[in-house]
Order: structure tokens, then C-alpha cells, then sequence
């Protein structure tokens, strides 16, 4: 055993790692006659603390299965690249005193060192970096196609606004109120114009599409939640001789309306305020002014009565009508009807104005006296109509039915069907982002730049700490306008950085064109990928953006299908030992060199599997590094004591079995159980006076 406390692994490890790119052993092309498979990590965004083993885990899990492939006579494609651009890069470089341009050079070249070391099958050949004007050139070229086809707009929109920063905040940004940067300064609610790509119009599709994905039934769950289809009725309230469609799913409680609430954030809320109600609408939206939008979503539901009624179009009764925290503007036309004694939300907001709670349903048990569920809650099931007129005594179902017909026959309905999904907000007042491809002119508005002239460069040159940086370099911003010469202005805005990763997967495919964004044969080769390994944290932010970008692909003719990644793994999270996520601020990480340097990193490897399935959460364990390391020592150590002659019939049997089972566990990833079969094959191997 003191032969084998001295085994080198990192000197054989590194031997091979410098072998295999030497050799180009990962690279592949479409020429190969073999079945192709293609294997996608989510790419990281490369931090200037770098990789550590919770990063390093993820990779191996698509090392892993790569490397299974290639041994199964497939040509797989394995690639790596960098979310480089965005917010954290940007903050970071300013802590550190670099341009964000120097900083992400930097870390990822980090980053690369880092991964291999760690032994990964990548084909480094197709390596894409999104700070690449060459990349992000792609970007550009898509939001034009986007705009030609008009999925682009801009409205004013409430956002989160630091007063000292100059610019908006995410909602993460955003800490009790205050500025994430300046502790001191409020945030505030403030409107301005924003940028949007019309995702909603994608919205069926990419309900429909879930039947084609196997996906975990849970991120598809999320994902039909956060667009939120729902259908309901269109009715038509009357405001001060102006029609209001109002969006119900309920429209049978119609009759127990007895106020409506529009959101506080509404373009049309001073319309229907009064003098006598102005100071006391003021106050109660001053208030909100310093509540981030996420903040206010978690905030106790209140209101103020603007002055003004509506109109129930089915009893010409008059309702007062409430500003409200809890109505979001842009879902529907921004006002609900509320029915207080059908609704929660609604009850709980009217017993706290005093508005009058109007029960109209009744349960079908005659044990439902009217006035049960008036005092204490709603009632909120589906039942009888009661003191509805000609409604009274219909089913609820039946009457949602009946009262769309008969105010649809006046023109006052409309059955329609409404989405929780909000149009893509995508301008950021940023700096280290892709600049949008558009330009500002007095005589002819929004003019978008020439295909000819992208990409659309970030110049160097620009101040830090107020505002947006791209606003300081005046050389960049005044421009001739493309369309009649005249003086315009770069949009200063660049593109959310979720917009970098929609499409990524495609660039692998062709990483070095610089005529188009890929060559259809080559992606009709590669795409789909077969296996996207990645957190389950991205479930309604970028696996619903890549999708959307697939189709809006497709729809420009340039490959034939819909879904990107008909097969996703969520790995779980590796957290230092006792449970901490892995932090280098807060000293609880692991790094992958530390371990490679004193276990050798196959060990890493073979325990961090041996830990529980890819897709559970898991601890290091220093403990459990030292057993998988006396495990592979051991085997290594066979390869000198054993004597070759005959195999026994009982290794045979084991032999072959082991390689099923793998087999079959390795495509499901079922790793862990691997790591027993090899286990318990190298224990009988020992035990062979020869093989």
C-alpha cells in the first residue's frame, strides 16, 4: 500500500489531458458516417472567482454521458462556451478597477485552464464567447429579423429606478426597498420607455410544444404557470362614457360585483381620479414609489377609492372604483371586477374598505345558508346562482354560459382567452451588454441599422458611475441616420443578457461563419440536442426564451423544427461540507485544482457519482474523498498483481452483467448505481487467482 500512497494521478491525468488536445481527440465534423449525438451544458457565466467542484460536478455529468457515447460508436458533439456578457461582469470589473471588456478576457481564460484540468471531452475548436462582437454580431442580425416582422415595440413600462444609479434595477437588485449599491437611496417606481419582443405571440406554441419535450414534469409545470392560459369573458363596463373591457374567468358572480380595483401602475389612472380624491390616490401611490415590483407582489393588498364609478353592464348598477398594489397593469386592460364574497383576495380587500361583500352563489347542499360564508370568508365554489334575476337557480357552470350569451348579444361580451405571460422587456441601461441595433431620428423615428453594418460594436471608451455608460461617448452615439442622412442617435440601451443564451446552441454548430448565423446543412446535422444538462433555477427565464427563439427561427425558414432540447437533466447542487453552498466569499468552496492536486481529479469524479443521483442535492464529504480514493488506488493497484491466464465462469457472468446494467444506468443517468456495479466487479476481480 505505501507503493500506492504515491501514485501521481495528477502527473497521468495531466499526460492525457495533453494527449487528447494534441490530438484533437474531442473535435468532430459532419462528415462522419456514424449517428451523431449532441451534448449541451448550459454554458457558464465566467465569474472572476472562478470554477469550483459545484461547477466541476456539472460538467462531469455531461462529461460522463459524452464520453458513453462516443464509446457507443457515436459522433458526439461536446462543446463548451461563455455567457460572458451582463450586470455581475460589468459590477465586478468596476469593483476591480478593469474595463469589463479586460475583466472577461480574464476570467475566461480562468475559466478554460480550470476546465481542463478537470479532463473534459470538449471540442475547444468550437468555443464561443458572447462578448465576441463576432457572436453577439448574431444577436443583432436576429432583433432585426424581429423587428421586420414586427415583434418589436416599445412602451413606457413601471420598472424599479435607482435615483443615484440613474438607471433600472432587477428586482434582485432591489433590498427592502433600497438600492442594492446605495444603501442610503429609496428605489422608486418609475415609468419609462422600454423595449419589448412580443413572446406572447409564441405563447400557444409553446404550450403545445410540451407534449413533444421529455422534460421533468415539474419544469414543465412551472413553465405552463408562468404563461398562464386561462379563458374567461370579455365584458364591457362603462367609465365615465368610455368602455372598459374587463377580463373574468367568473363570470357567472357578475351580479355580485360591487367595486372594481385598476392597477396602481395603470397609464390611464389620473383619467379616473378626482379633484376630491387627487391628494388621497397621491399619497397612496407615494407610498409604493420606494416597493420594488417583486416587493409589492409579497405586500399586504391595499387600495384607494379614485372618485370614479363604472358601470355593471348587466344591472346598470354603479361600482366604485379602487386603485390598487395588487392588479397587474399589463395583464388584461390593468382593472378587475372584484366580487368580494366569491373571491378571497376580493373579500379580504373589502372588508378592509367597508365595501359591501354581495353573496350570489350558494352551494347545492341545502345545509348552505345564504348569508354562511358572508362573514367569515368567500365562497369561493362553484354552486347555485342566487338573486342574479333570470340567473337565480342556474348552475354556476351553466350560468358562466348563459350570462356570456346574453351580454355578447348586446355587444357587451366577448368570450376570449388571456395569458400570465408578459411581453420580453429586453432594454437594460447597461453598459457590457449587445448593443441594440437601432437608430433615433427626429424626421423618421426608429430606424433600424443596415444588416451591412452589424455588428453594432461596444466602444471602449465610456465613463462609469452614473447613468448609462454608453450615454458618455458621444462619438458612438451620433450617428447619420441610414434612412435620409439626416442627424440620429444610437439607441444607448443594450440587450438583456438572456437574449445571448436563446440562441447559442445553434453557434456551436457552425462557430466560425461570418456570413450567417449558421449553415442550414450543419444545423439540420447537429440540432436538435439531444441531452441539455442544466439547473432547474432556468425553468421561466431561459428555457422559455430558447424555445421561443427556435421557433421564431423556424419561422424564418432556417431549420425544421420547434424545440431545441427534446430531452433535459436538471443536475442538483453540490454544497461544501455541512450543507453551505459553495461560496468563495464566504470561504466554503472547493476548488477543482486543490483536489486534483491531492486526490487526482477521476477520484473527484467516481465519489462526487458515488454520492446519490445527478439530479439529488449533495454535501462533500472529505471523508468520502479519502474511500473513493483507497477504492481507485486499488484498482490501479490490480494491474500489477494480477496474473492473465483464464477467466473464471462466475467473472464472466459478472463481467457481462455489469456491462448491462451500465449500460442501461448510464443513459438515465443513473450513475451512482454504477459506481456499486464497478465496486462490487473490481471486490470479485481481487479475488481472481487469474483472469
Amino acid at each position: 500500500m505505501e507503493e500506492e500512497q504515491n501514485i501521481d494521478f495528477a502527473k497521468i491525468e495531466k499526460k492525457w489531458q495533453d494527449k487528447w488536445e494534441k490530438e484533437k481527440v474531442f473535435e468532430v465534423n459532419e462528415k462522419s458516417k456514424k449517428p451523431k449525438f449532441y451534448l449541451l451544458e448550459m454554458f457558464p457565466y465566467p465569474s472572476g472567482s472562478g470554477l469550483h467542484m459545484g461547477h466541476a460536478w456539472n460538467y462531469t455529468i455531461g462529461d460522463i454521458f459524452a464520453r458513453f457515447k462516443i464509446l457507443q460508436g457515436f459522433n458526439v458533439l461536446h462543446p463548451m462556451g461563455y455567457d460572458a456578457l451582463g450586470l455581475p461582469a460589468e459590477n465586478a470589473a468596476i469593483k476591480a478597477g478593469k474595463h469589463p471588456e479586460d475583466y472577461t478576457k480574464e476570467s475566461i481564460g480562468n475559466y478554460i485552464k480550470q476546465q481542463k484540468n478537470i479532463g473534459l471531452s470538449y471540442d475547444w475548436s468550437r468555443r464561443i464567447n458572447t462578448s465576441d462582437p463576432d457572436y453577439y454580431k448574431w444577436d443583432q442580425w436576429i432583433f432585426l429579423k424581429m423587428f421586420e416582422k414586427g415583434l418589436v415595440y416599445e412602451k413606457k413600462s413601471p420598472v424599479n429606478w435607482c435615483s443615484k444609479c440613474n438607471t433600472i434595477l432587477a428586482n434582485e437588485q432591489v433590498h427592502e426597498g433600497k438600492c442594492w449599491r446605495h444603501e442610503d437611496t429609496k428605489v422608486e417606481l418609475k415609468n419609462i420607455r422600454q423595449l419589448f419582443l412580443k413572446i406572447t405571440d409564441y405563447a400557444d406554441r409553446l404550450l403545445e410544444g410540451h407534449k413533444n419535450l421529455n422534460w421533468p414534469e415539474k419544469t414543465i409545470a412551472m413553465q405552463k404557470n408562468w404563461i398562464g392560459k386561462s379563458h374567461g369573458t370579455e365584458i364591457d363596463f362603462e367609465i365615465n362614457g368610455e368602455k372598459w373591457p374587463i377580463f373574468t374567468t367568473r363570470p357567472d358572480t357578475i351580479y355580485g360585483v360591487t367595486l372594481m380595483v385598476v392597477s396602481a401602475q395603470h397609464q390611464k389612472l389620473s383619467e379616473l381620479v378626482t379633484k376630491e380624491q387627487k391628494k388621497e390616490v397621491e399619497k397612496f401611490l407615494k407610498k409604493l414609489t420606494s416597493v420594488s415590483e417583486k416587493e409589492m407582489a409579497d405586500m399586504e393588498k391595499e387600495g384607494v377609492f379614485t372618485g370614479s364609478y363604472a358601470i355593471n353592464p348587466i344591472n346598470g348598477e354603479k361600482v366604485p372604483i379602487y386603485a390598487g398594489n395588487f392588479v397587474v397593469a399589463d395583464y388584461g386592460s390593468g382593472m378587475v371586477m372584484a366580487v368580494p364574497a366569491h373571491d378571497q383576495r376580493d373579500f379580504e380587500f373589502a372588508k378592509k374598505y367597508g365595501v359591501e361583500i354581495k353573496q350570489v352563489i350558494v352551494g347545492k347542499d341545502p345545509l348552505d345558508f345564504k348569508n354562511r360564508y358572508t362573514g367569515e370568508k368567500a365562497f369561493t365554489d362553484s354552486g347555485l346562482l342566487m338573486d342574479s334575476k333570470q340567473f337565480s337557480g342556474v348552475d354556476s357552470n351553466e350560468a358562466k354560459e348563459q350570462i356570456t350569451s346574453f351580454l355578447a348579444e348586446k355587444n357587451l361580451a366577448r368570450k376570449t382567452t388571456n395569458f400570465k405571460l408578459r411581453d420580453w422587456s429586453i432594454a437594460r441601461q447597461r453598459y457590457w451588454g449587445t448593443p441594440i441595433p437601432l437608430i433615433h431620428c427626429e424626421k423618421c423615428g426608429i430606424v433600424p441599422v443596415p444588416e451591412k453594418d452589424l455588428p453594432v460594436k461596444l466602444p471602449k471608451e465610456v465613463k462609469f458611475g452614473k447613468g448609462n455608460p454608453l450615454e458618455t461617448n458621444e462619438q458612438w452615439l451620433n450617428v447619420k441616420c441610414p434612412k435620409c442622412g439626416g442627424k440620429g442617435r444610437r439607441e444607448a440601451n443594450t440587450m438583456d443578457t438572456f437574449v445571448n443564451s436563446s440562441w447559442y446552441f445553434f453557434r456551436y454548430c457552425d462557430p466560425h461563419n461570418n456570413k450567417e448565423i449558421f449553415d442550414k446543412k450543419k444545423a439540420k446535422y447537429w440540432m436538435p440536442v439531444d441531452l441539455y444538462i442544466g439547473g432547474a433555477e432556468h425553468a421561466c427565464m431561459h428555457l422559455i426564451y430558447a424555445r421561443f427563439y427556435t421557433m421564431f427561427l423556424k419561422d424564418l425558414g432556417l431549420i425544421d423544427f420547434e424545440e431545441f432540447a427534446p430531452r433535459l437533466f436538471h443536475q442538483g447542487m453540490l454544497a461544501a461540507e455541512g450543507g453551505e453552498k459553495m461560496s468563495k466569499s464566504k470561504g466554503a468552496v472547493v476548488l477543482p485544482e486543490e483536489v486534483s492536486d491531492k486526490y487526482g481529479i477521476d477520484t473527484a469524479r467516481f465519489f462526487l457519482c458515488s454520492l446519490a443521483a445527478p439530479d439529488k442535492n449533495i454535501d462533500w464529504s472529505e471523508k468520502g474523498m479519502q474511500g473513493s480514493s483507497r477504492f481507485i488506488k486499488k484498482v490501479y493497484g490490480l494491474t500489477g498483481n494480477l496474473k492473465f491466464g483464464k477467466d473464471s465462469t462466475e467473472l464472466i457472468q459478472k463481467l457481462n452483467k455489469t456491462i448491462k446494467n451500465i449500460t442501461n444506468q448510464v443513459e438515465t443517468l443513473e450513475y451512482r448505481k454504477s459506481t456499486i456495479e464497478l465496486r462490487e466487479l473490481f471486490e470479485l476481480i481481487s479475488e481472481q487467482k487469474e483472469i
